[in-house]
């Protein structure tokens, strides 16, 4: 199912770890201007490949990440602020932070990173030359950290050919980390070898984004559900196991904004039949909590369910769960997917330059 060498298939010994997170977290701003990480759920789902490497005696990790879309640097986005959260989750680590991702600050960051310690590098996005896949900044990158293997962690991005994700793993030994791992084959067996009943749940808003998601599972699903604006918007299909939501909750102005009572009852009962769910795609306009109903009810239908296999994919969708998490821990999810895009692109089959790069087993 996963045909790429992991961090478990090589010797990470006393090895500088260049490491590819994805530390891109949804942050707010406080009364008194400070920045807040409201979601760690993505710094959390890298810790424990941090932690496999250390504990395999690799002798430092250097991690790298984007944050946000930046036009070149700006403070609100730089990653110190995921560098403080990590040191929070990795008690008794060091970790430190240099606000550059090469050069000779870089350099002596990593020589003043003590053994066992780990050292976040500055968003690679305020560098132009991280989206143009380019070489020169791979090999700055490499020169300057000392680094001898590297991990590709960030899902999120690994359909991307970006200059960390694709050039730098021309460089160095490239295997994958164990999210990467984890989130590849969980996807792949729902498309490929599902426990069945599999029910496919399509949400969200463009049904031109959807419609390949939707020619994926169509074949391989026991019921496909079709909800979100793309059914208010009047989706069709003759397929017998397709059920589009058929009731809609709406505003005073007519416009429908979430599947209604009718049809979430039978998406309810249709997802307690499943063995398998995969749900890309909210279901109304959750950001308004009147709109929010029949994502809410589905979301517990599944988190309160340890039997059936639940994989939450979507960057709304994903967000949607993970709130929902943090006010009720009990909840629990087989996948809850750090890539919105990846994820897409994987379960439609187009190419995945980020995966592509890493060694084959």
């Amino acid at each position: 199912m996963f045909d790429k060498k992991t961090v478990k298939d090589v010797d990470v010994k006393d090895q500088v770890v260049l490491v590819r997170a994805d530390y891109n977290v949804p942050l707010a701003r406080r009364k008194d201007g400070s920045r807040q990480i409201t979601s760690d759920f993505r710094v959390r789902e890298s810790l424990p490949t941090l932690k496999y490497l250390l504990e395999h005696g690799a002798s430092k990790v250097v991690v790298l990440s984007h944050l946000g879309r930046p036009k070149g640097k700006d403070a609100d986005l730089s990653l110190k602020i995921v560098a403080e959260k990590l040191a929070e989750l990795l008690p008794g680590v060091p970790v430190g932070f240099v606000d550059e991702c090469r050069g000779d600050e870089v350099e002596q960051a990593v020589a003043d990173t003590p053994k066992g310690g780990v050292l976040l590098l500055e968003n690679l996005r305020f560098d132009p030359d991280e989206k143009k896949n380019s070489e020169e900044l791979a090999e700055d990158i490499v020169r300057s950290t000392g680094a001898t293997l590297f991990v590709q962690d960030g899902f999120a991005v690994t359909h991307r050919a970006h200059a960390s994700t694709v050039a730098i793993a021309k460089l160095l030994p490239a295997v994958a980390g164990l999210l990467v791992e984890k989130e590849v084959t969980t996807l792949k067996k729902a498309l490929e070898d599902p426990s069945r009943p599999l029910v496919t749940i399509i949400g969200g808003m463009k049904v031109a984004d959807k419609q390949p998601l939707i020619d994926k599972f169509l074949p391989v699903s026991d019921r496909l559900i079709v909800g979100g604006k793309i059914a208010a918007d009047g989706y069709k299909s003759e397929e017998p196991q397709v059920y589009v939501a058929e009731d809609f909750d709406v505003d005073s102005e007519g416009n429908k904004l979430d599947v209604g009572p009718v049809s979430t009852c039978k998406i309810v009962d249709m997802v307690n039949g499943a063995k398998t769910v995969l749900w890309n795609g909210v279901l109304g306009k959750v950001e308004d909590p009147a709109y929010a109903t029949a994502s809410v009810i589905v979301a517990k239908e599944l988190g309160e369910n340890r039997d059936v296999i639940s994989i939450i994919c979507g960057g709304d969708t994903a967000g949607f769960v993970e709130n929902m998490q943090l006010n009720d821990p009990e909840l629990h999810y087989t996948l809850i997917s750090t890539g919105g895009g990846a994820a897409l692109s994987l379960l439609s089959g187009e190419p995945m330059p980020g995966l592509e790069a890493l060694e084959s087993k």
